[in-house]
Formats: C-alpha cells, structure tokens, sequence
C-alpha cells in the first residue's frame, strides 16, 4: 500500500508533465517523439512498433507480470482465497464495471465510439490507493482491504475484456507457438527449473508470440504471473536450525583458512535464503517498485498528452464519447460498486469491512472511479481515429481527476480522526 501510495504521487506528475508538453508551444514535438518508429527483427518476426507502442505493449507487459502477481497473492493468501472472503469486493467490482460499460452504451450504443464500452471498467490501484492514504488514519484498515482487492478484481475483470473484446485478426501459427511455449514454461515449473534467466527467455518468446498472435501481448505478462509458485522450496520452520548450522561450519572455515569452503557455504546459505521465499512474493518484491516508479510513469507521459485546441474540447464537450466515459467513472463506478455489495451483505452472503460505514463504502466506490492506467490503455486498444481516442482520454482525465477530489472529500465527511486507543489498534492491524 505504501508503494502504490507513493506511485500515485509519481504518476500524477507524469500525467501532468505530459498534459504540460502536449499543450506546449512545442507541441508537436510530444507526438513526433511518441510516434517515432523503432523496428526490431526477431528471427522470422519483425516488430514494426513506435515508442508508445513499445511502451504500451512491451514494458506495460511487466507491469501486468505484476497485476498477475497481485491476483496469485490474493487468490491464494489474500482477500480472494475463500469465497466468503472474495465475495463482497468480487460483488463491488462486478457492480463497479457492469454499471460503468452500460452507462457508456445508453449514450453510444449503434455510434461509432461503442466500441470503448470498456474504457469506464477499469480502477487505477496506485491513484485510487494513493488518495485513500490522504485519510490513512482515518480509514479503517479493513476499509484500505477491501479497496485494494476490489481493484485487483477488477483488474481480473479488464484483463478478460482485453482478451476477449479488444483482440484483433488472429494469427493462429503464433497463437500455437505461444501455446507450446506456455507448455515448455509449465514443464519447467514442474521440474523445478529455479534458474530464472531460462523463464525470461522463454517469457520473452511468449511475449513475441502473443504480440503477432493478434491478441493484446500484455495477456502474457498475466499469464506468466499467475503462473509463479507461490509456495516455497524449502520449509521456512527449518530456516533458523539450518541457517544455524552453516553459519557454524562457516566460522570454522574461517578458522581453518579454507576459503573455497567459505564461498561454497555461502552459495549454500544464499540458495536457503531464497529456496525459503516463495518466488511469487520474491518477484513481487522485485518488480514492483520498477513499475510503479518506472513503467507506469513512462506509460502516463506517454498516453496521457492529449493537445486541447478549441475544436477538441468543444467536441470533447458534446462527444458522447467523453459523456459516456465521465458518467460511466464518476456515476456508474460508485453506483455499481454500492448497489453490489449492499445486495451481497443484505442477503447475508458477506459482512462490511470491520469498522466500516455503507457512507464510506460508497467514498470508496467514487475513489473506483479512477480509471487511469488500464483505461487509456483500452482506449488505444478501442479506437483508431485520433479524434475519437482524444475525446476519450479526456473523458478519462476529466472523470478521474473528479472521482479523486470528490472520494477524498466524501471519505473525510463520512469519516472521523480516531481516538489514540484506536490508533493504537488500528497501527496493530497494519503490522
């Protein structure tokens, strides 16, 4: 949460900057730089991509490695890893793109923007969580839990649309190949192959397959998440008696004057300490700090830029397009996501966030309602008009800059400073 909180600060300053350059007396040089052509042949493929192509589709493929990650954690140790536990924020995010996608098509269905039907489903984790650490004491924890894992499943949800609606003709010799490398990346699992420069080969060979497979070559970063182990190699309750016992033998190394046996204790010693460590929460670990102060970043000043003149705004104004985007985030996302989970908690399937208020709830329904990342993701993927795409980002901006300042101020309304007894529970429940 803290990372994502911290992200948030660095994303808005990308958004910002790109906005700034977009609109600048250089104007055009934010477009020809973004649209400067870099081709790669790669054996019998050739990549003809510009920047922002190469951003979108290949580092924003790492970034997805890691929204994979998050989903594993979750399924398997987190909020969504008993349906009891999944279902109230599973209910909100349902509600919180059903509702979006169907107030968007009132206003465009038979129009030429339908196609981005999609745009309004998707929630920013790292905004959304960055403005709810504004009021971190006094949100109650269980409050930042479920937000967190209604936006991951919510990001289950977008990568579904991704896949299903917004794939292009299909290549169905890559779309084989990336089959049989997704074998050989199982395989490999299976057998305990722990040497991770081969999976980045073979995730490299996944990701080239899937970007001339015709669909979206992000899908691969998600599959290559959720497939990382989330169990350990070693038992962690030996960690201490064996680390103990290295340590002990390497000390008498040093005593002996043998340090070949000392290099070689070490390798025995790091191997532990890794084995010891799950591999999803190690690559976790690892990436996540790249991609939210790195990737993420990079992929808001290379999208968010939209130039403003006088003829895009007033088409912007009047654009279903933008209409539909900014009810779909700043109405449809809260509604959705309130009406949800009061059915799911009146039919007594689940209960509130401990602590929490349906006020709240629905706070937290409007902080849902920051589409940033994933939805000027899906806008690129929806529309190929330039007018078309401009109208929905800043539909997207509009609605998300809106869903930010009215969550904070609808959560600092429903919610009061705690008392230093409950700031000593709740700094307990966070540790």
């Amino acid at each position: 949460m803290r990372v994502e909180a911290a992200s948030g600060i660095v994303l808005l300053f990308a958004a910002i900057a790109a906005l700034v350059w977009a609109n600048s007396p250089a104007w055009e040089s934010y477009f020809d730089f973004w649209h400067t052509e870099l081709l790669v042949e790669a054996g019998l493929f050739d990549l003809h991509l510009d920047l922002r192509e190469w951003v979108n589709d290949a580092l924003m493929t790492i970034f997805f490695v890691v929204v994979g990650l998050e989903i594993k954690r979750e399924l398997v140790h987190g909020e969504l890893s008993s349906p009891r536990r999944a279902l109230l924020p599973a209910a909100g995010a349902i509600g919180g793109m059903a509702v979006p996608a169907l107030l968007f098509l009132a206003l465009n269905l038979g129009a030429e923007g339908a196609r981005g039907w999609g745009i309004p489903m998707a929630t920013d984790i790292a905004f959304a969580i960055g403005v709810l650490s504004l009021l971190s004491r006094r949100v109650p924890f269980s409050l930042k839990v479920f937000l967190l894992a209604l936006a991951i499943a919510d990001d289950i949800g977008a990568i579904l649309v991704i896949a299903v609606f917004y794939t292009d003709d299909m290549n169905f010799l890559a779309l084989a190949l990336a089959g049989l490398t997704l074998l050989v990346i199982i395989v490999m699992n299976r057998s305990g192959v722990r040497t991770i420069n081969l999976y980045v080969v073979a995730g490299a060979v996944l990701w080239l397959m899937m970007e001339q497979s015709g669909i979206h070559a992000t899908i691969a970063g998600v599959v290559l998440g959720l497939m990382a182990p989330a169990s350990y190699f070693y038992n962690p309750q030996t960690f201490a008696t064996a680390a103990h016992d290295m340590v002990e033998r390497f000390r008498l190394a040093e005593e002996t004057g043998s340090p070949e046996v000392q290099a070689g204790i070490l390798s025995q010693l790091e191997d532990l300490t890794h084995g010891t460590e799950a591999p999803l929460d190690r690559l976790e670990r690892a990436l996540h700090s790249w991609v939210s102060f790195g990737i993420v970043p990079l992929f808001a000043l290379a999208n968010a830029g939209v130039h403003v003149s006088n003829e895009t705004a007033d088409a912007a104004l009047s654009s279903p397009i933008s209409q539909g985007v900014v009810l779909g985030l700043l109405v449809g996302k809260p509604v959705g996501i309130f009406i949800f989970t009061w059915f799911a908690v009146k039919l007594r399937l689940c209960e509130l966030p401990t602590g929490s208020t349906w006020p709240q709830v629905f706070s937290v329904g409007m902080l849902g309602g920051i589409g940033f990342t994933v939805a000027l993701l899906i806008t690129d993927l929806g529309f190929d008009n330039e007018l078309l795409v401009d109208e929905a980002k800043l539909g997207v901006l509009t609605a998300s800059l809106a869903a930010g300042v009215l969550g904070f101020v609808f959560l600092r309304l429903t919610t009061r400073a705690p008392t230093d007894a409950s700031s000593r529970e709740e700094a307990s429940s966070e540790t």
